[in-house]
């Protein structure tokens, strides 16, 4: 067998089977063992050096590791040559510099994605504030780093990503959205997210046209007096909660 083979597989039926992508059945060889995801520097290595089977699931859209197959000599030969790699100095430092520089990257980004998020808001110089404090609670929930929002996505330009983070982030703080009943049919949640997007981008407009908005009857203005519409852990809270 090729020394640098890689396979994509899903899980088997049996811990000791996995089934290709063309539906066969392969079982597990002797003295191989199951490399956990979770260090994608050892698991680099051990691709690199032998034959591997990546496991994955797909759930939904999303597609998750379940770890790597390979020879366990390789792996713990690879571990411990890592270990002694990472407890050098040389190595402390150069991970001080990557994170120093994955922050400040993060900061650009934020900084810039907000800043789109007002072009596309565009509200009226007389909603200005409501603009900015908009921009800055869309961008909170919308940037952080694994959160796996529109945000975070490099597939489509930053304007589109910006305008899908307001409108996802108006149905979840200013409607009823994630307490709705929606009936289990094809294509009816899809319906009802248009027609709470259509809602929300009627209210944006409201704020465009620099029309005077009561805050007391607002659902925006009610969403961002609320701090949990602000948190930064990516979870979605209705104001409600408030």
């Amino acid at each position: 067998m090729d020394s640098k083979v890689s396979l994509i597989v899903s899980p088997g039926k049996t811990p000791d089977t996995v089934l290709t992508a063309e539906g066969t059945v392969l079982k597990v060889p002797a003295g191989w063992e199951l490399l956990p995801p979770g260090d994608a520097g050892l698991t680099r290595r051990v691709k690199a050096a032998t034959t591997t089977w990546t496991v994955q699931v797909k759930k939904g859209r999303k597609i998750f590791s379940q770890g790597v197959w390979a020879d366990s000599k390789v792996i713990t030969a690879k571990r411990a040559e890592l270990e002694k790699e990472r407890a050098t100095e040389t190595y402390a430092k150069r991970k001080q510099a990557d994170q120093v520089r994955r922050e400040r990257k993060q900061e650009a980004y934020v900084e810039s994605f907000e800043t789109t998020v007002l072009r596309f808001l565009d509200f009226h110089p007389s909603h200005a504030t409501t603009a900015r404090s908009l921009a800055r609670a869309v961008s909170v929930h919308a940037t952080p780093v694994g959160s796996g929002t529109v945000a975070r996505t490099e597939r489509i330009p930053i304007e589109e990503r910006a305008e899908a983070a307001v409108i996802a982030w108006m149905r979840h703080q200013t409607t009823a959205y994630d307490n709705m009943k929606i009936a289990r049919v094809k294509g009816e949640r899809r319906e009802v997210r248009r027609m709470l997007a259509q809602r929300s981008r009627q209210l944006l407009e409201s704020y465009r046209r620099g029309d005077s908005v009561p805050a007391e009857s607002c659902p925006l203005q009610s969403a961002l007096k609320c701090p949990l519409a602000h948190n930064h852990n990516g979870s979605n809270v209705p104001p409600n909660d408030c």
